[in-house]
């Protein structure tokens, strides 16, 4: 370009206009301008479409310029201002590799999954980054990280200082988290800078550059963040409290005795619900109704019996004798404990006796605190039997280890052996849970007592310990495959996992035993209660409880008996050839269920 100039001088817009050779600013500044209009070329220069600095807004100044000191301009046509352009054009750099962290605390978010990466993926492209790995979380709170596990695995992966990746885009300051303490949001970022890989906000106004206006404004960011979950959990105290005051349950299980029933926003019955399922439509409220007539009356009896002075172990005990179960489980101290203590039973809804702020440690609350509806629903008992059962029940009883071990002792003498079952429906012996909080694992209390266990419990016990292993495996394995798809969770009050599809509905995940019945093998089904009316993944296992032998997936449990002969069963079930179709298998199982109820997990943000 150089050596074709015909002229004497070189106007540009700015020093920053120049390329690699040429005049400095120095000495445009120097030259004075000449007498004689002397001419001169433009050099035009544009590095991107959206540049401030257009060819055209250049060539408008230099005019302005040539015309204020005396230059004869040469114009140059486009043909020309564009092979310029192109000419010296800088060479563009390669894309930084990067992954992106997308978090949604359930459907009805305003920045959905989608919306998130739309806008990643914007300021990717502007900022010359490519999507080389994707962290999703699918309903998931962001106060805090312990239940955030692709949070855990995008901090695992950086810090092990081989992630594939070099920097981390997150749409703003609120996804990445919403700590009551901002210094935890600042330490997680923190270790991805310390393993060279930085964090992007996209959405924010401040670049994070680590500058002191970045750093004051992040810090403003996150307990903005924080701050909403605060006043979010406010409102929702309030709302909540004030749905109890019109007398409607506001959520959790039923208990023993009750059931829930769906009611519209005028009050009509809608259909009562099943455990596990949730109300889908918010204007709808919830009510409590009598349950089956066998729980009513099991109800009166332990309250008849506290009320003549029997303690909660000593009702277990006796229901389990008359063999009234719960859920077809046996009755513990706690168990009863827990329905003579509740008021619910005289009809009376009571709420915030514990509290559990921004998933924080649960606390009792006073009883000038809590919430309460008198004859909010149908009572099984009336309030004089529940005043005098209150009165009836033993204080606790302090037992030290000797007092207990003496009875085991005595006890093992009569009997000849011991297990659960005999020290559950033993008179005078503590409640399992007093025995466990002295002495730990029932291994333990029987080494203490001298009582060896025999082959048979042993074999049992490593039996059962390796199908926990293996179910969890299983569990673990389906939501790495479909990770987009399936996450780990469980029923209320419950601590067995259970497979959420799609943020619609659950697959239960149910290990069945071979156990001979009038001399045949069979299979032993033994669905959990609380899962019965759920899709249901069955996995026939070995002899030895380390592996699956085949899949197979039934729309629900509930109409199957614990012990089935596979016949009766297995015809209905359809076969899961392997894993890697599960997703299909259920898909399908759900779309061909007439009873469809979308299952939606609320979740503070």
């Amino acid at each position: 370009m150089w050596s074709d100039l015909d002229t004497a001088f070189v106007v540009t817009l700015d020093s920053f206009r120049l390329f690699a050779r040429g005049l400095s600013e120095s000495e445009e500044t120097l030259w004075p301008p000449p007498f004689n209009r002397s001419p001169v070329a433009q050099y035009l220069r544009m590095s991107i479409g959206l540049q401030e600095y257009s060819l055209d807004n250049q060539s408008q100044a230099i005019g302005r310029y040539a015309e204020s000191h005396g230059f004869a301009r040469k114009t140059s046509n486009k043909a020309t201002r564009s092979r310029t352009q192109n000419e010296f054009q800088p060479p563009a750099l390669p894309l930084v590799p990067a992954a992106q962290y997308v978090r949604m605390s359930d459907e009805a978010q305003q920045y959905s999954i989608d919306n998130q990466k739309e806008a990643i993926q914007e300021y990717a492209s502007h900022h010359g980054f490519t999507i080389v790995k994707t962290y999703t979380e699918s309903a998931k709170s962001g106060v805090v990280a312990k239940h955030r596990s692709a949070l855990r695995e995008l901090l695992k992966d950086v810090v092990g200082g081989t992630p594939g990746f070099r920097a981390v885009l997150v749409y703003d300051v609120s996804r990445w988290g919403r700590y009551p303490n901002n210094d935890e949001a600042a330490y997680y970022e923190f270790l991805c800078h310390r393993s060279g890989t930085p964090l992007h906000y996209c959405a924010e106004t401040f670049p994070n550059d680590g500058s002191v206006s970045s750093a004051l404004l992040k810090a403003i960011k996150r307990s903005m963040a924080a701050e909403f979950s605060r006043e979010l959990g406010d409102k929702v105290f309030r709302g909540k409290t004030r749905i109890v005051q019109m007398g409607f349950w506001v959520g959790g299980p039923p208990g023993y005795g009750y059931r829930r029933l769906m009611v519209s926003a005028d009050g009509k019955p809608k259909q009562v619900m099943k455990p596990g399922e949730q109300k889908s439509l918010t204007t709808d409220r919830v009510v409590l109704i009598p349950g089956p007539p066998k729980e009513l009356k099991a109800v009166r009896v332990m309250f008849s019996m506290a009320a003549d002075g029997n303690g909660p172990s000593a009702i277990a005990r006796e229901l389990n004798r008359r063999g009234i179960t719960r859920d077809g489980k046996a009755w513990i101290h706690l168990t009863v404990s827990n329905i003579l203590r509740n008021r619910k039973y005289t009809g009376c809804n009571v709420w915030n006796q514990r509290s559990q702020r921004l998933h924080g440690p649960c606390i009792p609350v006073e009883p000038q605190f809590w919430v309460r509806k008198p004859l909010a629903f149908p009572a099984i008992v009336d309030d004089e039997t529940f005043d005098r059962a209150q009165a009836g029940i033993p204080a606790p009883r302090r037992w030290s280890d000797e007092e207990i071990l003496k009875r085991i002792r005595r006890l093992l003498k009569t009997k000849g052996r011991l297990s659960e079952t005999i020290l559950q429906n033993a008179r005078g012996i503590p409640s399992t849970f007093t025995l466990h909080n002295h002495f730990g694992t029932y291994r333990q209390l029987y080494e203490r007592v001298g009582y060896k266990i025999g082959a048979e419990d042993i074999h049992n016990g490593a039996q059962s310990e390796r199908s926990m292993k293996l179910r969890n495996d299983l569990v673990n394995t389906i939501r790495e495959l479909f990770p987009e798809h399936v996450t780990i969770t469980h029923l209320p009050n419950r601590t067995r996992s259970i497979l959420l599809i799609d943020n619609s509905f659950m697959v239960s995940v149910l290990l069945c035993r071979t156990k001979r019945k009038h001399g045949a093998l069979c299979w032993a089904v033994d669905p959990n209660p609380a899962e019965r009316g759920c899709i249901t993944l069955l996995c026939t296992m070995n002899r030895t409880h380390d592996r699956v032998i085949d899949y197979f997936a039934l729309p629900r449990m509930n109409r199957y008996k614990r012990t089935s002969i596979h016949d009766s069963w297995f015809r209905r079930a359809l076969k899961v050839d392997n894993l890697s179709s599960f997703y299909n298998v259920v898909k399908k199982l759900w779309a061909g269920r007439s009873d469809n109820v979308k299952i939606r997990r609320p979740d503070f943000p």
